[in-house]
């Protein structure tokens, strides 16, 4: 098992409940460091009770989505409960198939196995796009991940690229604080929904949307989008490329949350422009020609995997570096090769990766291990 964050706990749990000898390969010097360096408002967009790893819960009290230090605690518990088989500070450097095993290089020294499970996270390296003239951009620039507190930004001139769940996440926080501009430059519009409707969350409905067709859950998701936000293209919001559930299984992006943003635009605070074309020294120049001069520009625009190296001569990633297989699936020319935790869910990471792990151990039983 290579990396011991949710997906990775859930796998380990599930292989050695099915008597399946198992170490996990962590290379951070403790759990959830990931969690660690995130922002101090963070909180999970889905509620506590799908956000739990396998058997496990929240202590009483837990807000209904969590807040990073919950999760933070939630990881350290299971693995502890577990007795989970963690070694920190072993990173992976490339694994490499054999024909009957594989060996994983380490910092350390070589390991062999039959099986091999990646779940290092789709979320590893904060992605931030190679903007014509922003080596020359005299602001700051800096990525969602690295937001930090959102009192830093009073009285500042923003702008947030991205209107995906990071996008929106940023904003949420933003609304609450009196800068002098915030502009959200969104080149697709996003499929977002609200926490609560009334008192009902709304991630609670998730496992009933994720049994659903595709084209009828894109239906029900834009006609609650529609229902509870309007029409936001009236406000300089780009329609979706997509539905919500249609874009996570096509090009992997979440479906974002409000908390404040989708007002924040209705009353002028927020003002969303279009995509940028490019940086002069002094200011950020979009694609219809205007021009905005922001004192920080904040990039929510993803995250990459960081898989390359790993496994980048095996043919097993796409142009963007996300695995072609995922959860119980596998590649039939590299048996034993399995990665977890890849791809975003309706249901969110946690639910998923219990779902995902059952597959995986009961794949390596079925093949005798």
């Amino acid at each position: 098992m290579i990396g011991a964050g949710a997906a990775g706990l859930a796998a380990a749990h599930a292989l050695i409940e099915a008597g399946v000898p198992t170490v996990i390969l962590e290379k951070e010097s403790r759990l959830a460091e990931p969690w660690h360096r995130r922002h101090e408002r963070l909180h999970l967009n889905t509620h506590r009770d799908l956000s739990v790893l396998p058997g496990a819960g929240y202590p009483a009290g837990t807000p209904a989505f969590p807040h990073r230090t919950a999760v933070i605690r939630h990881l350290n518990d299971f693995s502890q409960a577990h007795n989970l088989p963690v070694e920190f500070g072993v990173a992976v450097e490339e694994i490499a198939f054999k024909g009957d095993h594989w060996i994983v290089q380490t910092n350390a020294r070589p390991r062999l196995a039959r099986h091999v499970v990646v779940a290092t996270g789709r979320d590893r390296q904060p992605f931030i796009p190679d903007w014509k003239g922003a080596g020359d951009f005299a602001g700051r620039i800096v990525h969602s991940a690295d937001f930090g507190k959102a009192k830093h930004y009073a009285g500042k001139k923003v702008l947030v690229v991205g209107a995906g769940n990071s996008g929106f996440d940023v904003l949420n926080h933003l609304a609450g604080i009196e800068t002098r501009n915030i502009w959200l430059s969104a080149r697709n519009g996003p499929s977002i929904l609200p926490k609560r409707i009334g008192k009902i969350a709304v991630h609670r409905l998730s496992p009933f949307m994720a049994r659903l067709p595709l084209r009828v859950a894109d239906v029900a998701m834009a006609a609650t989008q529609r229902i509870v936000f309007g029409d936001l293209t009236k406000f300089g919001m780009p329609k979706a490329p997509l539905g919500g559930a249609s874009r996570l299984t096509s090009d992997y992006t979440a479906i974002a949350a409000d908390d404040g943003a989708v007002r924040a635009i209705k009353v002028g605070k927020i003002v969303v422009v279009s995509a940028i074309r490019e940086f002069t020294r002094d200011s950020v120049i979009l694609g219809n020609g205007k021009l905005i001069a922001p004192d920080i520009v904040i990039a929510a625009t993803g995250y990459r995997t960081g898989l390359e190296r790993m496994v980048g001569k095996l043919g097993v990633l796409d142009g963007k570096g996300v695995p072609l297989f995922n959860g119980g699936e596998t590649d039939p020319k590299l048996p034993g090769l399995w990665f977890t935790g890849m791809r975003p869910s309706i249901r969110g990471c946690f639910a998923n990766a219990g779902i995902q792990a059952k597959a995986i151990a009961r794949q390596i039983v079925g093949q005798g291990r």
